[in-house]
């Protein structure tokens, strides 16, 4: 027993920083009214922490190779403890915010060390078992994650889905430095500095510019410029650095760049509206946090199923068809979702949270591995580490992106004077006023949420057309090989 301490000891770091990717949307409404936050608050409680942790994972993880990988896991839990006491405790949407990003980096430098950690602890059939074991943490994680806030906010409070990541971590803290030996890479990759700044400024000025909106206004405008000029940077960083963050040349590779693009769009269609959803559940039907977490907990066990599933048959299927199908799906999930009216309620919803389940896992297993099968050896952690990293930041801008398609849809049947309440939590309180603004606020959250799945499948159905258009059979049996070797979080965002 002994000897799968380390596993324990990692996967509970793992487990809590990819639960904090999605624990935070069933609470948004309790957030809302303890903090009495605007819409866009709600949107970068949810979106910094997913931005910071996919901006910094790739620096990080060089960063781990040379100082070494415990230290910097250790590192990440406590700089996760303390950000978690500080979301806890946030007296004002600033702060929360503010928190959250620390937590991102804190995510980030666990996640960036997690597989080397298992890699370096265990061999053999050993290292075979833990990887597994990994990936099933992964996947109990994305299940679990709407249901813990749940059950956390009805119990106990909306600020005690952060509080019980302490104990977690003093656990794991303590438990890595008892059993998980040291491990640093013998040739280390210089770290990119530059390139990890250009890139960071750029994302994150692109995401306040799409949270923002407002597009002829000045802030609006100097982000967008902010953001295409650090995108400029980073690529002019890339080109003259000896040892880039991401090699730029491996773009020029239709089929990388297509999973790359794929990837970013998967989990902007399957997962972003859903923090919008939760919303309309608990604001406006009036479900209870914990309701609320098992309307969408089929999505997330569909999602596990099918891809614990289909693992049997990875290593001779085609990653092309896998993960282009499973896009189309994630497509059809959404459209089916794009059905409301005044007058529905939650049973509407979960055929198509089912299909949006049963797309993601058919084409998250094979991401990576098949991004490794498009590169040199050499560049196959890269790869795998960009395919991650753009994972998490279509995330992000699909929170942003399909948040303003989501205020839009609601402004056009409210008004923007009542969308503002209705968008950040408050829309109990205007349908209490009168039967009228009752039956106006139903009606424009079906608008808005019908659009914006309608924009979510359509972002789907674009990453699955790249897919098999792009991802020809030429490569596909060496990446189907690599896949049943290579571990990748099965249904996260």
């Amino acid at each position: 027993m002994r000897k799968w301490l380390p596993l324990v000891a990692i996967c509970a770091g793992t487990f809590m920083l990819l639960v904090d990717i999605t624990i935070v949307n069933v609470a948004l409404p309790a957030m809302a009214r303890g903090l009495h936050t605007t819409f866009s608050d709600l949107q970068w409680v949810i979106d910094l922490y997913a931005l910071v942790l996919g901006a910094l994972v790739l620096t990080v993880g060089s960063l781990a190779d040379r100082v070494g990988r415990r230290r910097v896991y250790l590192l990440g839990l406590v700089a996760f403890a303390v950000s978690s006491l500080g979301c806890g405790l946030a007296g004002n949407a600033g702060l929360l915010i503010a928190a959250r990003g620390i937590q991102g980096l804190g995510g980030a430098a666990m996640f960036a060390t997690t597989m080397a950690l298992i890699s370096n602890s265990y061999s053999g059939r050993d290292r075979g078992i833990a990887f597994g074991a990994w990936g099933a943490v992964n996947g109990v994680a994305a299940a679990a994650g709407p249901l813990a806030g749940g059950l956390l906010t009805a119990h106990f409070g909306w600020r005690w889905i952060f509080l019980v990541n302490l104990p977690v971590s003093v656990v794991a803290f303590f438990l890595t430095r008892l059993v998980v030996a040291e491990s640093r890479d013998p040739r280390p990759r210089p770290v990119d500095l530059p390139g990890m700044l250009s890139f960071t400024v750029a994302a994150a000025s692109a995401t306040y510019a799409l949270i923002r909106g407002n597009w002829a206004s000045g802030p609006t405008i100097a982000a967008v410029g902010l953001a295409l000029a650090a995108l400029a940077l980073f690529v002019v960083a890339e080109r003259r650095s000896r040892s880039p963050m991401l090699d730029l040349a491996l773009l020029r590779d239709t089929r990388f760049a297509a999973i790359v693009v794929a990837g970013a769009l998967l989990s902007a269609a399957a997962w972003a509206a859903m923090a919008y959803q939760s919303l309309w559940l608990q604001s406006v039907l009036g479900l209870s946090a914990v309701r609320a977490g098992l309307v969408v907990l089929p999505c997330s066990l569909a999602a596990f199923v099918v891809s614990a599933g289909i693992g049997r048959i990875l290593h001779t299927a085609s990653p092309r068809l896998l993960i282009g199908t499973g896009l189309l799906v994630i497509a059809a999930g959404a459209l089916a979702q794009a059905v409301l009216r005044s007058g529905s309620s939650w049973p509407t919803e979960v055929p198509g949270l089912v299909l949006i389940g049963v797309g993601a896992g058919l084409s998250i297993g094979s991401l990576s591995s098949t991004a490794m099968a498009a590169v040199p050896p050499s560049h196959a952690g890269m790869a795998a580490g960009t395919v991650n990293t753009f994972r998490q930041l279509g995330y992000a801008f699909g929170i942003a992106i399909l948040g303003e398609v989501f205020r839009a849809g609601v402004a056009r049947v409210a008004g923007p004077t009542l969308a503002g309440p209705l968008t950040s939590g408050s829309a109990g309180t205007v349908m209490a006023r009168s039967a009228s603004l009752a039956h106006m606020t139903r009606q424009a959250f079906a608008d808005g949420l019908d659009v914006t799945f309608a924009v979510a499948a359509s972002l789907a159905v674009i990453g699955g057309i790249l897919v098999l258009a792009l991802v020809g059979p030429a490569k596909e049996r060496g990446a189907s090989g690599e896949t049943s070797r290579s571990p990748e979080s099965a249904v996260v965002p």
